[in-house]
């Protein structure tokens, strides 16, 4: 008879729970082995004659039961059951039902991918979410069974170990520390950490009792500071949101020399992919202190939100992400306002506006039936969606109210878990408005609406359909859609609120006299796009400067949106982007640069090519002459990043000679050591421009450089350098490198990327990328985050002759960790290519016009 152990959707009984794991680890660190003893402590709430555990790759040795009265039941026999990567044992007798204890010894191996217990260079390092634990315990892997952990680990001497706990206690015997971790409060198996090495940290710093320090490799320590701030300012303020203390002793903070994702939040012990942690704040750009202050405190708000309060099963994972996503940049902006954080979450949300407008989309809570299928979930949809729908949500029940129910979640679901509903009766609470209506007809449904939007005097027609980007596709979906409306007319400015719940619905704007213009989505706060009638873009259009920088960008991503899908042309956005030449906001630049960069890229060609450039060179090329290549004296954040995107809109998409020869000399200097040749948020754009003319002298500087350089953001900058160099035997000498260690596993699909967005090395890597496709995906070490940016990576090609390669490649080999990247990549792709064969045409048109 076939074991329910055999279905690969197989969940743990939950007849059978842990209260307590107590277990001693040994690591040989050369063998890249260790053995394992445990204790846990348990409650069945019925006989039975088996006990499963998680576990992979581990050989179990001795295991007993012990009852509660003190009687020892050995096991009959153990099977491991690869289909759902479990080992049930069974028993000669029934176990008892009440409380008893399972000891278990064993042994394994080292994960050689980006998971389990793994060798990140010098240092072991654990990466336990969604469902790694079993690689390194038998345990029960599933969120659901919360328990406390009291951790004994044997490490070679000289090795700094951290683990969830402080140390407790300490032996030595001069060869070998013995080291005991104080126990945990109940936590998810996912959320145990373990790291091991030569690590140095900061000094230890309380704030409001918690000891707080960030470690790193010791050649990184100088790089440590900006991340400490960063976790020290973010801490109070999140204990004040929520209102409750921080619940899980102290915070260490490691930098991992090689990581799968971007950061992990493993209860008092957080690690990092080194670029999300370590920076020198007097050479770093602000988009790489805004980034490490925002990881930084989205894992601190998962110390409440998720480890505090813990979903039931993956299906929830977006409680989890989103609300950390949007917790961050809340707290973030109140500690440095003057950054604007929250037109970078705008950012973010363009992006899953993107993914979310494919027919291959899902919803933000859907169902996952494994562990496998919950890794599919870290995506766009999941963290950017999901935290603008909170967003959206808050800015309709306010905020007093919105954190009230938050608090009120906490207390009710204190050390335990919780699903969706549960939030949104908080929520529907504390706010006395339809949470449950409004929120998951949003976290349960595909998609978003495009909301059409026609003004006659003061009445408003507003009608709802949903956005595809697609052409042509149609479907009847509806959301309760609440929408800010600003406005101005006689009495100056004015916002109103609206619900818009059916397919067509008339509002009366609040006032007298004409409207002079209206914006549907007032701050951008609303997940969804607007299509306004012919006059009603025109006064948009004529009265940008009235905007906020945040509904200029909406304003010129949703006019790309519908160029995209068919319902506009591209001569109408070439012809709104004409009109912000003289834009002084670098966000709103940020936005169009963009957009002008993929039109350069992928919708003109040979002479037409040419003739763009020269025609973004002439609508942005003054910005930049007139603020100059240096920083003036106590110039602010805004200029510089002005300038910066001013630069890689020439250099980059119009590839001005000019530029280009300014920025050469500069570079040269900067790699030299000179840090002044080059203002820190130029860098990146610099940095790429001239290695992409680059001779094998730079290739070579910058291939010597770049192992030894301990910052972080400047190893990535001269990585990504090493893929643009268009000299076809300097392309071909990167496509090589990709194969070697001087990648490192974490880097290899965004290297990836690199290789096949170069334009004279493109057709000859995906030729290369076809034949060598299993060499390829082994680069990822099977890491399934990895391997899903590794398929995304296809997306960068442009022919309808390579879209049908992909189509075959994906076919023959497909990689069943990113099923729902594939589709996704494939409908893109061709969304893309279809999308090049209508543009070209008429952007060539277009650009005779502008002669």
């Amino acid at each position: 008879m076939t074991h329910v152990t055999e279905d690969k959707n197989f969940r743990l009984p939950l007849s059978v729970r842990p209260h307590r794991y107590m277990a001693t680890l040994t690591l040989d660190m050369e063998a890249r082995a260790f053995t394992g003893v445990q204790t846990i402590e348990l409650e069945l709430d019925k006989p039975t004659d088996e006990i499963i555990l998680h576990a992979i790759a581990l050989k179990l040795g001795e295991v007993l039961f012990r009852t509660e009265d003190g009687r020892i039941i050995l096991p009959s026999d153990s099977r491991e059951v690869s289909q759902s990567e479990t080992v049930v044992v069974r028993f000669a007798e029934q176990l008892p039902a009440g409380k008893g204890a399972l000891d278990v010894a064993w042994t394994g191996r080292f994960t050689e991918g980006l998971r389990g217990l793994y060798m990140a260079g010098k240092v072991a390092a654990t990466q336990f979410e969604a469902a790694d634990a079993r690689r390194l315990f038998p345990c029960f892997d599933e969120p659901s069974f919360k328990a406390r952990w009291a951790l004994t680990v044997q490490v070679p001497s000289g090795l700094t170990a951290l683990s969830n706990g402080a140390v407790e206690r300490e032996e030595s015997d001069g060869h070998v520390r013995k080291l005991t971790f104080k126990e945990t409060e109940v936590l998810s198996s996912y959320l145990i950490a373990l790291v091991v090495g030569p690590l140095v940290g900061t000094p230890e710093e309380h704030v409001e009792g918690i000891p707080v320090r960030t470690w790193a490799l010791p050649e990184k320590a100088h790089l440590t500071r900006f991340g400490q701030d960063a976790a020290l300012a973010a801490l109070p303020r999140l204990q004040a949101y929520f209102g409750l203390p921080y619940a899980f002793g102290k915070v260490d903070q490691v930098g991992i020399p090689d990581f799968e994702a971007g950061a992990m939040e493993n209860a008092g012990l957080i690690t990092y992919r080194e670029i999300a942690l370590l920076l020198d704040p007097a050479t770093a750009p602000l988009s790489v202190q805004k980034r490490v202050a925002e990881v930084v405190t989205h894992e601190l708000a998962h110390q409440w939100f998720g480890n505090w309060v813990t979903m039931v099963w993956w299906d929830d994972l977006w409680l989890n992400e989103a609300f950390a996503t949007w917790m961050a940049y809340k707290i973030v902006d109140d500690w440095k306002p003057e950054w604007r954080v929250w037109l970078d979450f705008d950012a973010g949300k363009a992006a899953a506006l993107h993914l979310d407008a494919l027919r291959s989309t899902h919803p933000i809570r859907g169902e996952v039936r494994n562990a496998h299928e919950a890794g599919e979930s870290f995506d766009l949809i999941t963290y950017e969606k999901g935290g603008a729908v909170l967003r959206m949500i808050e800015g309709f029940l306010g905020q007093d109210a919105f954190r009230e129910g938050m608090r009120q979640y906490m207390r009710t679901h204190a050390r335990s878990n919780a699903v969706a509903d549960d939030l949104w009766r908080a929520l529907a609470n504390a706010s006395s408005q339809p949470v449950l209506e409004l929120a998951n007809a949003w976290i349960g449904q595909n998609g978003y609406p495009l909301v059409g939007v026609a003004v006659q005097g003061r009445k408003v027609t507003l009608t709802q359909q949903r956005y595809y980007s697609e052409p042509g596709v149609k479907s009847g979906e509806r959301w309760p859609v609440p929408m800010v409306l600003r406005y101005a007319d006689a009495g100056g400015v004015r916002e109103q609120r609206v619900l818009l719940r059916e397919s067509t619905a008339e509002v009366t704007l609040e006032g007298t006299g004409e409207v002079k213009w209206l914006c549907a989505n007032a701050g951008s706060t609303g997940f969804y796009r607007v299509r306004y009638d012919a006059s009603g873009l025109e006064r948009l259009s004529a009265n940008v400067d009235a905007l906020e920088p945040s509904e200029r960008i909406s304003l010129l991503a949703d006019q790309w949106a519908l160029a995209r899908s068919g319902q506009a042309t591209l001569a109408a956005y070439l012809e709104l982007a004409g009109r912000f030449g003289h834009e002084e906001d670098d966000a709103v630049l940020d936005e169009l640069v963009g957009r002008l960069a993929y039109v350069e890229n992928r919708l003109v060609e040979g002479e037409d090519q040419e003739h763009f450039r020269r025609w973004v060179e002439q609508l942005l090329g003054a910005g930049l002459k007139t603020l100059g290549w240096n920083a003036a004296p106590g110039e602010t954040d805004r200029v510089k990043l002005r300038r910066a995107v001013l630069v890689r809109a020439l250099g980059g998409v119009a590839r001005s000679p000019e530029v280009i020869a300014e920025a050469r000399p500069r570079v040269l200097r900067a790699l030299d050591g000179d840090t002044s040749a080059l203002e820190p948020n130029l860098l990146d754009a610099a940095v790429g421009m001239v290695a992409r003319g680059g001779d094998r002298a730079l290739y070579e500087k910058i291939l010597e450089k770049m192992p030894g350089e301990p910052d972080p953001a400047t190893q990535r900058r001269y990585l990504m350098a090493l893929t643009a160099f268009e000299e076809p035997q300097l392309a071909e000498a990167a496509q090589q490198l990709f194969f070697t260690e001087k990648v490192k596993m974490q880097d290899v699909a965004s290297f990836l990327s690199g290789l096949i967005n170069n334009r004279t090395g493109r057709d000859a890597w995906w030729s290369q990328k076809q034949k060598r496709w299993k060499d390829v995906l082994a680069r990822t070490g099977m890491a399934p985050m990895l391997l899903r940016r590794v398929v995304e990576s296809l997306g960068s090609l442009r022919e309808r002759s390579q879209l049908d390669e992909v189509r075959r490649l994906l076919s023959a080999h497909p990689v069943e960790e990113a099923k729902q990247a594939t589709g996704q990549t494939l409908e893109r792709l061709e969304q893309d290519v279809v999308l090049r064969e209508r543009a070209l045409p008429e952007v060539r048109t277009w650009l005779k016009g502008q002669k």
